[in-house]
Protein backbone atom coordinates (compact mmCIF):
# COMPACT_ATOMS: atom_id res chain seq x y z
CA UNK A 1 0.00 0.00 0.00
CA UNK A 2 1.47 2.91 -1.40
CA UNK A 3 1.22 6.32 1.07
CA UNK A 4 1.10 9.93 -0.29
CA UNK A 5 0.53 13.51 0.44
CA UNK A 6 -2.48 15.79 -0.92
CA UNK A 7 -2.77 19.56 -0.65
CA UNK A 8 -5.78 21.63 -0.72
CA UNK A 9 -6.56 25.08 0.35
CA UNK A 10 -8.51 25.00 3.09
CA UNK A 11 -11.28 27.99 2.04
CA UNK A 12 -11.61 25.83 -1.33
CA UNK A 13 -11.74 22.27 0.35
CA UNK A 14 -11.13 21.13 3.93
CA UNK A 15 -10.48 18.52 5.90
CA UNK A 16 -13.72 19.68 7.45
CA UNK A 17 -15.39 19.69 4.13
CA UNK A 18 -14.25 16.12 3.56
CA UNK A 19 -15.65 14.84 7.13
CA UNK A 20 -18.96 16.24 6.54
CA UNK A 21 -18.99 15.05 3.10
CA UNK A 22 -17.78 11.63 3.85
CA UNK A 23 -16.10 10.99 0.53
CA UNK A 24 -15.08 13.45 -2.77
CA UNK A 25 -13.35 12.89 -5.68
CA UNK A 26 -9.68 15.09 -5.49
CA UNK A 27 -9.65 16.82 -8.72
CA UNK A 28 -8.99 19.99 -10.36
CA UNK A 29 -5.58 19.15 -10.13
CA UNK A 30 -3.60 20.45 -13.31
CA UNK A 31 0.15 19.56 -12.63
CA UNK A 32 1.83 17.03 -14.86
CA UNK A 33 4.37 15.51 -11.79
CA UNK A 34 1.01 15.23 -9.76
CA UNK A 35 -1.17 13.97 -12.76
CA UNK A 36 1.48 10.76 -12.23
CA UNK A 37 0.95 10.05 -9.11
CA UNK A 38 -3.06 10.30 -9.18
CA UNK A 39 -2.46 7.51 -12.04
CA UNK A 40 -0.57 5.71 -9.62
CA UNK A 41 -2.62 5.82 -6.34
CA UNK A 42 -4.47 2.32 -6.14
CA UNK A 43 -7.58 1.75 -3.65
CA UNK A 44 -6.23 1.28 0.03
CA UNK A 45 -3.79 3.61 -0.50
CA UNK A 46 -3.73 6.20 2.49
CA UNK A 47 -2.86 10.01 2.20
CA UNK A 48 -2.43 12.83 4.33
CA UNK A 49 -4.88 15.89 4.05
CA UNK A 50 -2.51 18.70 4.06
CA UNK A 51 -3.95 22.10 4.36
CA UNK A 52 -1.90 24.71 2.25
CA UNK A 53 -2.27 27.95 2.08
CA UNK A 54 -1.77 29.82 5.15
CA UNK A 55 -2.00 27.13 7.50
CA UNK A 56 0.61 24.90 6.54
CA UNK A 57 -0.25 21.45 8.16
CA UNK A 58 -1.12 18.03 7.82
CA UNK A 59 -4.43 17.67 9.62
CA UNK A 60 -5.74 14.58 8.55
CA UNK A 61 -5.11 10.66 7.10
CA UNK A 62 -7.43 10.03 3.98
CA UNK A 63 -7.52 6.90 1.85
CA UNK A 64 -8.04 6.18 -1.69
CA UNK A 65 -11.60 4.30 -2.17
CA UNK A 66 -11.20 3.66 -5.97
CA UNK A 67 -9.37 4.03 -9.40
CA UNK A 68 -8.77 7.69 -10.96
CA UNK A 69 -11.24 8.70 -14.02
CA UNK A 70 -10.48 11.28 -16.28
CA UNK A 71 -11.09 14.89 -14.77
CA UNK A 72 -12.06 17.24 -17.70
CA UNK A 73 -13.78 16.67 -21.01
CA UNK A 74 -10.56 15.99 -22.64
CA UNK A 75 -8.99 13.21 -20.59
CA UNK A 76 -5.73 14.16 -19.83
CA UNK A 77 -6.11 14.95 -16.32
CA UNK A 78 -7.11 12.35 -13.65
CA UNK A 79 -9.55 12.54 -10.35
CA UNK A 80 -9.37 9.95 -7.70
CA UNK A 81 -12.03 9.11 -4.98
CA UNK A 82 -11.18 9.62 -1.37
CA UNK A 83 -12.92 9.48 2.14
CA UNK A 84 -11.59 10.08 5.63
CA UNK A 85 -10.12 7.94 8.05
CA UNK A 86 -8.73 10.32 10.97
CA UNK A 87 -7.88 13.62 11.74
CA UNK A 88 -4.57 14.41 13.49
CA UNK A 89 -3.11 17.02 15.92
CA UNK A 90 -1.34 19.20 12.91
CA UNK A 91 2.32 18.81 11.78
CA UNK A 92 3.02 22.40 10.80
CA UNK A 93 5.65 22.49 7.79
CA UNK A 94 7.87 24.48 10.19
CA UNK A 95 8.13 21.18 12.48
CA UNK A 96 8.17 18.77 9.04
CA UNK A 97 10.93 21.52 8.03
CA UNK A 98 13.02 21.34 11.63
CA UNK A 99 13.16 17.86 11.49
CA UNK A 100 16.11 16.30 9.74
CA UNK A 101 14.60 13.37 8.63
CA UNK A 102 12.20 14.77 6.93
CA UNK A 103 14.98 16.65 4.60
CA UNK A 104 14.32 14.37 1.97
CA UNK A 105 10.41 14.64 2.16
CA UNK A 106 9.05 15.52 -1.51
CA UNK A 107 6.86 18.37 0.61
CA UNK A 108 10.58 19.89 1.60
CA UNK A 109 12.62 19.36 -1.92
CA UNK A 110 9.34 20.50 -4.06
CA UNK A 111 7.25 21.98 -1.91
CA UNK A 112 4.78 23.47 -5.03
CA UNK A 113 3.93 19.64 -5.71
CA UNK A 114 0.43 19.33 -4.93
CA UNK A 115 0.13 15.55 -4.73
CA UNK A 116 3.64 13.83 -3.93
CA UNK A 117 4.51 10.45 -2.17
CA UNK A 118 5.81 9.61 1.55
CA UNK A 119 7.97 6.96 2.13
CA UNK A 120 7.09 4.59 5.02
CA UNK A 121 9.96 6.11 7.41
CA UNK A 122 8.69 9.96 6.91
CA UNK A 123 4.97 8.71 7.20
CA UNK A 124 5.81 7.30 10.54
CA UNK A 125 7.62 9.96 11.70
CA UNK A 126 4.67 12.44 10.76
CA UNK A 127 2.15 10.58 12.69
CA UNK A 128 4.71 10.24 15.84
CA UNK A 129 4.69 14.00 15.48
CA UNK A 130 1.42 13.95 15.42
CA UNK A 131 0.80 11.99 18.33
CA UNK A 132 -1.20 9.23 16.75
Amino acid sequence: MAKWLMKSEPEVYSWDDLSRDKATDWDGVRNNAARLHLRAMKPGDQAFFYHSGDVKAVVGIMKVTGAGKPDGEDGAWVKVPVAPVKPLNPVTLKDIKAEPKLAEMELVRQSRLSVSPVRDEEWALVLKMAGA
